[in-house]
């Protein structure tokens, strides 16, 4: 896939780089907290999208959200996790691409998110795209544009 070329990138849409829906992690907004607590620690992530029943993008819930509710002014609050849903606590407002956004208005959104989720036409979740595929894939061209040469630290610092 060419999507650099004299040192321009060709606009194209965010759909090459996607990952899948079926690839991510993600929970219901009926969901009690322990739950998406146990979600996110076991897959390693930090935020996971929040998706209703018929694959419709709510939100997006972190630990950080998480922690937030169950921190009480003396003590954490561990109780809450069993009585709080997923709801009380995920951000509604987020970015949202299209699977036809282009690659220029994906990677703007992802300079202060580390992924952005992607619905298609009708509004089902689609996946995300994230900064680390985007950064993968430079990475490859970069290379490939090299000559497979690997840069040295000075050299990609200049």
């Amino acid at each position: 896939m060419t999507w650099l070329k004299d040192k321009e990138a060709v606009p194209m849409t965010v759909k090459p780089f996607l990952i899948s829906a079926d690839k991510v992690a993600h929970v219901q907004p009926e969901n009690y907290l322990d739950h998406a607590l146990l979600v996110l620690t076991k897959t390693g992530y930090s935020a996971i999208p929040v998706l209703d029943t018929s694959y419709k993008l709510q939100g997006l819930i972190s630990i950080t959200m998480i922690m937030d509710a169950i921190l009480g002014l003396e003590r954490i609050e561990f109780e809450r996790l069993e009585t709080m849903k997923v709801e009380d606590v995920m951000n509604r407002n987020i970015p949202r691409l299209r699977l036809t956004d282009s690659l220029t208005k994906a990677i703007g959104l992802i300079v202060n998110h580390p992924f952005v989720c992607v619905e298609n036409d009708d509004g089902y979740f689609a996946g995300i795209f994230t900064r680390r595929e985007i950064l993968k894939q430079l990475n490859k061209q970069l290379h490939k544009s090299n000559g497979g040469r690997k840069t040295d630290r000075k050299e990609a610092e200049q």
